[in-house]
């Protein structure tokens, strides 16, 4: 899969988060297959409250932004907290708009102190169709104690073959978007 480019937003403001350890299993799956797959972390690129009134972007909001612009997929990954994504993701995506996201597919990603984070993932589709992207009928969930292997994947067999179907389907549906739009 050559020349397709894949943006991972990992947005947890916590050191050593499992959606972000999921984020970076997911980036070395998709370079794998042979897809440029670039992780943004905001926690180790952290941005400033997002304010439309600033005049100038801080350098972190340019390279996400320049970063997402360019990017044929993305990928969204948010700790659940109290039900939602993370303050740390919206504010992340509250410096993208349609000019970025529109029309791009985008793979929904959580995880959760609880069994599953589907409140995240479904406020995060609603955000995603509001940047005018395409949401993946994919999404991953890790939930409860999810722990991951010495070699960073997830320890669970189920689950690494969800993570697989999951980046397929995203694949697909990027080259299938790349090919209707150079015709």
């Amino acid at each position: 899969m050559t020349n397709m480019n894949i943006v991972l937003l990992a947005g947890s403001n916590r050191k050593d988060a499992s959606s972000t350890k999921l984020l970076r299993y997911m980036r070395d799956r998709l370079k794998a297959r042979g897809v440029e797959a670039t992780l943004i972390d905001v926690y180790e690129s952290p941005l400033p409250v997002y304010s439309p009134d600033d005049e100038e972007q801080h350098p972190n909001a340019r390279r996400l932004v320049a970063a997402v612009r360019e990017a044929d997929g993305l990928v969204l990954g948010t700790p659940e907290y109290h039900g939602s994504i993370s303050g740390a993701l919206k504010n992340a995506l509250d410096y993208l708009g349609a000019s970025e996201v529109g029309g791009k597919p985008v793979l929904s990603v959580s995880s959760s102190g609880g069994p599953v984070g589907v409140s995240s993932l479904t406020h995060l589709q609603g955000i995603v169709r509001g940047l005018h992207g395409i949401n993946s009928p994919e999404w991953v969930s890790i939930g409860g104690r999810q722990w991951f292997g010495a070699d960073g994947a997830p320890a669970d067999d189920g689950m690494r073959a969800r993570v697989e179907r999951a980046l397929d389907q995203l694949v697909a549906m990027t080259a299938a978007l790349r090919g209707a739009v150079a015709k």
